[in-house]
């Protein structure tokens, strides 16, 4: 049966709020409001690292109804800061189910309000920027939550990585015969991504953020990754510094997400923190390369400043704009290439591990396989 109701309020830092009911774990909880556009993947969402310190807004209408399953987490907690979310479902259906999105949400205490008008909310957030917000099942006064509200720090500025990487190193094993070994920095990675590169033969060993050069050449890898992550990337300087030591020595490198950024910063681009960002599985981007246009997954409130057009000279090579977002004209990717114009490094700022899809990107795994393999 769903657990009975209790009334939840929301409350933005311009001062706008919203009452529900909530869900999940009773409590109070801060983090910075954003929204997310996808239609499904909802427990992709929650359990992605990227997510952390973000209370999450769902603008599909009803969220639950597929309730949790044990296969489709993209780590091993959530780590959402809030969920808000419309028309809960009462009744999950789905064969792979094990239990409610609710009944997981208060197992980890992790706090939500539900009969939102999100479609409000969210135009709020378009239209105001992503912004730092509560959602209280104890509090009743707005202007007594606002005040908490406003002492909560900004997203701008944040180190999270170190909230979200792994503790020690662990190896995900090749899908068959082994053909080649990467060594990725946990920046907050998402399982799916090892086990998209196991499928192509290659052994991953997955270290933790704080990771040395000599540690990742210790492996003798074919090729180094950098994943997605939370926070700022104008503050992971460490981790600048050791991907310019990778691409000083040649080795290839493909980055997602936080990658994408960190890669940009060790080129000498600067970033910059979105108005609202994009989160979803529903975004276009164009590769400039082949002109294709791909439906993409997001989850990133930071981007890359470079030019779109020409190339730029870096100390490891000529730089370019790879892709860009249809919407925006926002940075979505970068290449590295050699004087005779040989590819050696890139990345993008989506995800082409399809978590929850589409799976219009996967190409990419495979460019980077054929670029260690070269």
């Amino acid at each position: 049966m769903p657990a009975a109701r209790h009334r939840a309020l929301l409350v933005l830092e311009d001062g706008r709020h919203f009452v529900g009911t909530s869900f999940g774990a009773e409590g109070e909880t801060f983090g910075e409001a954003v929204f997310s556009t996808g239609m499904t993947g909802y427990q992709e969402t929650l359990t992605d690292p990227s997510y952390r310190n973000q209370i999450v807004v769902a603008t599909a209408p009803q969220i639950g109804n597929t309730g949790w399953n044990d296969e489709d987490n993209e780590s091993d907690r959530i780590w959402v800061a809030g969920y808000v979310v419309r028309d809960l479902a009462r009744v999950p259906s789905n064969w792979r189910s094990r239990r409610s999105l609710e009944e997981e949400m208060r197992a980890q205490g992790t706090v939500g309000i539900a009969g939102v008008d999100t479609r409000a909310l969210t135009r709020h957030l378009r239209e105001r920027g992503a912004m730092r917000t509560a959602i209280s099942t104890t509090e009743t006064d707005p202007q007594a939550l606002l005040a908490r509200v406003l002492a909560q720090p900004s997203m701008a500025g944040q180190n999270l990585v170190g909230d979200v990487t792994t503790g020690e190193p662990y190896v995900v094993g090749a899908v068959g015969e082994k053909r080649l070994t990467l060594a990725a920095v946990d920046l907050g990675i998402k399982s799916m991504t090892p086990h998209r590169l196991a499928e192509r033969g290659v052994e991953t060993t997955v270290f933790p953020a704080d990771v040395t050069y000599d540690q990742l050449m210790a492996i003798h890898p074919d090729g180094v990754f950098f994943s997605n992550g939370p926070g700022d990337p104008a503050t992971a300087d460490a981790q600048v510094a050791l991907l310019q030591q990778v691409l000083a020595a040649g080795t290839p490198f493909f980055g997602i997400c936080f990658g994408n950024q960190l890669f940009g910063r060790a080129l000498g681009f600067g970033t910059y923190k979105l108005k609202y960002g994009h989160r979803g599985i529903n975004q276009p981007v164009q590769d400039l390369s082949t002109g294709k246009v791909e439906v993409t997954a997001h989850n990133h409130g930071f981007a890359v400043d470079a030019p779109r057009h020409g190339a730029t000279a870096t100390p490891y090579g000529e730089a370019r704009v790879s892709h860009v977002n249809l919407n925006d004209d926002v940075v979505e990717g970068l290449s590295l290439h050699a004087t005779d114009g040989r590819l050696t490094a890139f990345s993008v700022q989506y995800h082409p591990e399809a978590a929850a899809g589409p799976h219009d990107a996967s190409y990419l795994f495979d460019r980077f396989v054929a670029l260690m393999e070269a």
